[in-house]
This record gives C-alpha cells, sequence and structure tokens, in this order.
C-alpha cells in the first residue's frame, strides 16, 4: 500500500503550483528549517552581554523579571545572574558579535540575518515545539511545510513537497531530549498529502521503500494499478477527497522507489564538497550529514527540508555540553549556506535556524563561573536567517541588559511564519483553510506582521 505516510502532490505529473499560486512574487523557492529541538542559549551564541561579567551571582533585578512566568524548576528560587564564560568577536564586514563556539558561522556572518528580538508565549518544550511548527501550542494543526505544499504545490513529481530528518545529538552531550512527535510535521486540517515525510536513519531512507522478496518493479506497477483502478471507482461513489490522497501517496511511493536511493547516495559527491561539511558527514543521522541531504533535495525542488537536531536544554553543566551541540552544528550550517551559494541556489533557497524559546540569564544547578546551566525563556531568544530575500550582515531586533526582555524590534512567532510566506509569494493573511466553521491559516487570528527590517 505504500510507504508510510509519503507526501505526495503529482499523481498525474501536474506541477503547476498549488492552491494559491502566490500572491505576489516569491523571492524564495524552497525553505530549509533548522530547527534546534531544546531551546539553544541566545546568551552564549548571538546575544553579547559583556556587562554581565560584573554581575556574577547578583540578583536579577525585580525591576527587570517584573513578576513574569517562570517554569516550577524557578519559582520559589533566588534568581542569580550567570555571565556568559564563552568570548565573543565581531565578525564579517558587518561586524556583527558572535560567539568563539560559532567559528564557522561567524565566517559567513555576511550572508546571515540574526534575529535577536524572538518571543513566544510557550515556556515549556513540547507546547514550545508545536508552536514554532505548527503556529499554536494545541496539536492538531497543519505545519509549516504542510502549509507551503499546499499553498505552492509541488516543484518536483518524484520528491515529496515536504521532507522531515532528524539527527542524532551529541554523544557525549545532555541525555534530558524530548521526544518528537508527527504533529510537528502533520497536515493538520489540510489534505493528507500535504503532510512531511520522515526520513529514517537507519536501514531504508522511508519505511518499506525495498520491494519485498519476489516483487520486482513490473509486479509493483500492475498491483499499484489494480488497486489504484479500485481506489478511483471508490472515490466516484464516496467523494471523500483523502480517496486521492491514498492514490496519490501509492504513485508517488513507486517513483521515490526509483528516485531516493539516488537521492541518499552521497558517495557521489566529491572530497572537497564532503570535507566542507566537516568530519560527521559521513555519519548517518548526523546533523552534518543531513545538512548535505538537504543541499540534495533542494537541488532537485524538494519544496520544504526540516531538520530537527536534539540536546539544546542545558539546565546545568551548559559549559562541558555546548561545545558538543555547537560542534555539532556550526560547521555544517555554514557548509550548506556557502554550498547553496556556490550552485546558485541560496537567492531563492530561505535557510531559518531557532530553536522553540530562549535560556534565563540566571543560573541553574552549580553557579559558577565555567559550571552553570540555564532555565527556560520565552520572553526572548535569537534565531538567523539567510538567503531567499533575508538580508545579510544584519542584526536585528534588541534586547536589555540582561537578555531577559525585548527592548526594540520584537519579533513574535507569528511574525516569523508571515515573514517566511511572505518570502515565498504568500500574503499570510489570505492563505486559509475551512475547518470545523473557522478559517484556519498558519498565523493563527492574532495580529502578525511581516518583518520588513530583515529583507533585502
Amino acid at each position: 500500500m505504500g510507504l508510510g505516510a509519503v507526501a505526495g502532490r503529482a499523481l498525474l505529473g501536474d506541477l503547476s503550483g498549488g492552491v494559491t499560486g502566490g500572491h505576489h512574487p516569491a523571492r524564495a523557492k524552497r525553505v530549509i528549517f533548522l530547527f534546534m529541538a531544546g531551546a539553544p542559549s541566545q546568551l552564549d551564541l548571538f546575544d553579547h552581554k559583556p556587562g554581565l561579567a560584573k554581575r556574577f551571582k547578583e540578583p536579577l533585578p525585580p525591576s527587570v523579571s517584573n513578576g513574569q512566568r517562570v517554569t516550577a524548576m524557578t519559582r520559589g528560587r533566588t534568581q542569580l545572574c550567570a555571565p556568559s564564560m564563552f568570548r565573543f568577536s565581531r565578525r564579517g564586514e558587518s561586524g556583527g558579535w558572535w560567539s568563539e563556539l560559532l567559528p564557522h558561522l561567524g565566517g559567513v556572518a555576511d550572508d546571515i540575518c540574526v534575529v535577536r528580538s524572538l518571543h513566544t508565549n510557550a515556556i515549556n518544550h513540547d507546547p514550545g515545539k508545536t508552536f514554532m511548527c505548527t503556529g499554536s501550542e494545541l496539536p492538531g494543526k497543519a505545519s509549516m511545510g504542510a502549509w507551503l505544499s499546499y499553498g505552492l504545490g509541488s516543484l518536483n513529481r518524484d520528491l515529496p513537497d515536504f521532507v522531515v530528518l532528524t539527527s542524532a545529538y551529541w554523544t557525549g552531550g545532555t541525555r534530558n531530549v524530548q521526544g518528537l512527535y508527527s504533529r510537528m510535521w502533520s497536515s493538520g486540517y489540510l489534505p493528507g498529502k500535504h503532510q512531511g515525510t520522515a526520513f529514517q536513519t537507519n536501514g531504508d531512507p522511508v519505511l518499506f521503500l525495498s520491494n519485498p522478496a519476489g516483487v520486482d518493479r513490473t509486479v509493483r506497477r500492475r498491483m499499484l494499478d489494480a488497486v489504484g483502478a479500485l481506489n478511483e471507482k471508490h472515490r466516484r461513489e464516496q467523494g471523500d477527497p483523502e480517496i486521492d490522497t491514498t492514490i496519490a501517496q501509492q504513485e508517488m511511493a513507486f517513483r521515490m522507489q526509483a528516485s531516493v536511493p539516488e537521492l541518499t547516495d552521497v558517495s557521489t559527491e566529491p572530497d572537497s564538497v564532503r570535507a566542507l561539511y566537516g568530519p560527521e558527514v559521513d555519519k548517518p543521522g548526523s546533523f552534518a550529514r543531513n545538512c548535505l541531504l538537504a543541499r540534495r533535495m533542494i537541488e532537485r525542488d524538494v519544496r520544504f527540508v526540516q531538520i530537527f537536531h536534539r540536546g539544546w536544554d542545558h539546565h546545568s553543566i551548559l559549559p562541558k555540553q555546548l561545545p558538543g551541540q555547537c560542534f555539532d552544528v556550526d560547521q555544517p550550517s555554514a557548509a550548506l549556506l556557502i554550498d547553496l551559494k556556490r550552485r546558485g541556489l541560496l537567492d531563492d533557497t530561505l535557510v531559518v535556524f531557532a530553536g522553540e524559546f530562549g535560556r534565563t540569564v540566571y543560573g541553574q544547578g552549580r553557579l559558577e563561573r565555567d559550571d552553570y546551566g540555564r532555565d527556560h525563556h520565552p520572553r526572548c531568544f535569537s534565531g538567523w536567517l539567510a538567503g531567499g530575500g533575508v538580508a545579510g550582515g544584519v542584526h536585528y531586533g534588541e534586547t536589555d541588559d540582561f537578555s531577559y526582555n525585548v527592548a526594540r524590534d520584537p519579533v513574535a512567532v507569528h511574525d516569523l511564519h508571515a515573514t517566511m510566506l511572505h518570502l515565498c509569494g504568500i500574503d499570510h493573511r489570505r492563505m486559509t483553510f475551512p475547518s470545523q466553521g473557522l478559517e484556519e491559516r498558519l498565523t493563527g487570528v492574532e495580529p502578525a506582521r511581516v518583518i520588513r527590517g530583515i529583507l533585502s
């Protein structure tokens, strides 16, 4: 019956576009979202606060915290400042501050727009990740990639519109990682053919990709033709649009049996390209391998690729664990931008890097200059964007002296979503889908805006 929950559109090769076809000229045709699940510490990576050095172990002023919500892990505890132990330096012609833990990304700083004023409603991981991926803390909504598949349609008839890759976290790092659930790449109320296709780390890249013993491609084709005829008869009788999804999935599955093995065979890549992505690129399931696969997918016009990398939940011993996490993602992320740029793909490919929220200025666990942790912090966090119509070398937004509150140019998660859609040619207010009496949209019902200050 198919290869798991395979997303696909072009049953008969119709690649003419999606439901909306776009509302205005698009700057980006494709999106890669690098999701840092667990929430990286902005204070140690992107949001340089040198003035905190003299405030080590000082209580966070009540005028800064202002009674804001905290997690159960912090409630009732004294909040003592924990300055970053890592050095920052100015990088690129743009001169933005970058942590020593991100030397490779600092090397491409002029291609990147860092947003330091992101904020969210969620204070715990699961609702935070669900919110970033679907625009709602409540499960059941359609995800970012599903919306783009629905709105713009397919560019490639032999691969899904929306592919999900999950990478292994640093083996020497934290073990308190949270689960990743398929609702984060679900089609929700949209037709099922827009759902993300999760590639596997081991074995077949997609479940049941290989034919069983005794079944060759000719036999498989005859089986699909017979089943397809029955499904078509059922569709005419029932009028259920999800039957079209089933037919499309089965046909896409058949084509993927030829396209996916070629896609995932990175042995054809030159040594120079493999070296660009770093020493982990030959490890299946590594972030480096997944970044290389993402570039290969973008070359083949996959519409939306989302890479999840877990292990960023550093409530303690952050100075020991954060360097390993950054080793995982720094060189491969920079290599992805360099590789896309060399191939002329970065101009129309949007790359986004973000977690679900930020980390606190106050410490958890032991609190020493070189040993501290940080709690969840939704009030401000950092992420970055590159390519696809985004201005490089920009640092947008500011936080206060404690990286606790947004001080200038706040960017809500829905603003980020609205901007991503805008760059892809979609007006977030106009792309809706009727569900249970509501006109659903990725950006919900609260006001959202396009972040004009980061556009090139």
